[in-house]
């Protein structure tokens, strides 16, 4: 007869081995505009399945270097649909895994209220010294910010104006610490439930720059990583769904 200290010990080991089985952690790289709402998914996410999410945040193309240089990221939220096309063409995500999990917003903002006016005439007339960008060669919305700037004839009147942040979140450090008095953020980084939420914006008409499709990959690494899967199908539900809207993308 087993001795009852073995029996527990045993009983123990299966526990903890099959809760290792069920609940996992998924390393994923996220596009620094999407920093907000995925802090908010990730809490239900781990509530509502036992994986836990760890994320890493910054520029979309600084994040596809990092991942061809063998990052241990297993899920990639992008700031845009090409990247992500790119890295599975490629070779380095799970073939059919990719999809849109939202459609970003570009915003010109400011910290002061009442500075930038609802049809963002404050670049062509305001005299402010500088305007944050995200840098266009990495992050998709410093590329739509150049778009808008082109469209309307600004480019190179704006030019010596310019200020470049490594990603979205810096170039909206550049505005709320007051380096810039203005720069074109994502819409999620100043929005809540139906209203910017501090300064003043003009949410730029999506026909001014290219749309801002946001594409999900799971990546080789996290082909075998049940967590993977489950955050990529949570992504796709109504509880996700819902957080999303709230920070201002479309869907």
């Amino acid at each position: 007869m087993s001795h009852p200290a073995s029996r527990l010990a045993a009983a123990l080991f299966a526990v903890l081995t099959l809760g290792s089985a069920s609940a996992a952690d998924v390393q994923v790289a996220v596009a620094a505009n999407f920093t907000a709402p995925i802090q908010a998914i990730a809490k239900d996410f781990e509530k509502d399945t036992g994986h836990r999410l760890i994320a890493a945040y910054g520029a979309t193309g600084q994040f596809y270097t990092q991942i061809k240089n063998g990052a241990p990221f297993e899920v990639f939220l992008s700031a845009d649909d090409s990247t992500p096309a790119k890295l599975e063409k490629e070779g380095d995500g799970v073939p059919g895994s990719r999809f849109t999990y939202a459609i970003g917003t570009l915003v010109l903002w400011s910290a002061q209220d009442g500075y930038v006016d609802d049809q963002g005439e404050v670049l062509k007339t305001g005299q402010y010294r500088h305007l944050s960008i995200a840098n266009p060669k990495t992050a998709p919305y410093g590329q739509a910010a150049t778009q808008v700037l082109e469209k309307l004839g600004l480019t190179a009147s704006v030019k010596p104006r310019l200020v470049e942040g490594q990603n979205i979140t810096q170039a909206l450090q550049f505005v709320s610490s007051g380096n810039a008095e203005l720069g074109f953020v994502a819409l999620s980084q100043v929005y809540k439930d139906g209203k910017v939420t501090s300064g003043s914006a003009w949410i730029v008409p999506a026909d001014l720059h290219d749309p801002i499709r946001q594409d999900a990959l799971i990546l080789k690494k996290g082909a075998a990583n049940p967590a993977a899967q489950a955050l990529v199908d949570y992504l796709k539900g109504p509880k996700a769904a819902q957080v999303i809207k709230s920070f201002g993308y479309e869907l």
